[in-house]
């Protein structure tokens, strides 16, 4: 089953309606019972880093996805918040974070924008993305996701980088190693774009039931 993480950060049930649309069987779990079980993950989120890795601390949540994630190759995809916690840590707070990636998750340095760009970077974004990655299977060109984030990633190894997009400057907006996977955007936000991204996901993890 595949299982959407709750640990107490929101934006779960969007995450639950855009998988329900492709006909893809899911449920929303803080549980370590659940998490061990699951045959793929998706951890989302939005606010304060420091705040979401505290709370997968006091839901004694970390060892059992470092066991699932790392040990047993368990598919992950990591959205916004989520996407983040995937690296060592950020300039947002002192909490270490996942460090499953090479990376760490930095704020837009105002000095390199535009006076009429602000942070957050807040809107729909034109993305390029690698394409090997089968995350991208059947995008368009350019497609384009719903952004709200003041952080991006910063990845050490380019190999890492799974697409891009601008805000003032190219930034990093996600990243994938073997089974783990980040986007900064919103897929649950972002129309036939995320749907599409999200069936690819699933289609990777071979749960897959049915696909509008």
């Amino acid at each position: 089953m595949l299982t959407i993480i709750d640990y107490g950060t929101g934006n779960l049930r969007s995450v639950q309606n855009m998988l329900k649309s492709l006909g893809v069987p899911s449920r929303i779990s803080g549980a370590r019972a659940d998490i061990a079980s699951a045959s793929a993950l998706v951890l989302p989120g939005v606010g304060h880093f420091d705040f979401g890795m505290r709370n997968l601390k006091q839901l004694d949540l970390r060892g059992v996805l470092d066991e699932q994630v790392l040990e047993r190759k368990v598919p992950l995809l990591g959205i916004c918040l989520g996407a983040q916690l995937l690296t060592r840590g950020s300039e947002e707070g002192n909490e270490p974070g996942l460090g499953w990636i090479a990376a760490h998750t930095r704020r837009f340095d105002v000095a390199r924008l535009d006076p009429s760009l602000r942070v957050p970077h807040m809107g729909w974004a034109d993305t390029a993305f690698r394409s090997a990655s089968g995350l991208f299977a059947g995008a368009e060109p350019t497609p384009r996701y719903y952004y709200v984030h003041s952080y991006h990633i910063v990845a050490d190894r380019p190999e890492d980088e799974l697409c891009h997009a601008v805000h003032g400057y190219r930034f990093v907006a996600g990243v994938e190693r073997d089974n783990i996977a980040g986007v900064q955007f919103h897929p649950e936000k972002s129309h036939r774009f995320g749907k599409q991204l999200l069936a690819n996901f699933v289609r990777l993890c071979g749960t897959m039931r049915a696909v509008a």
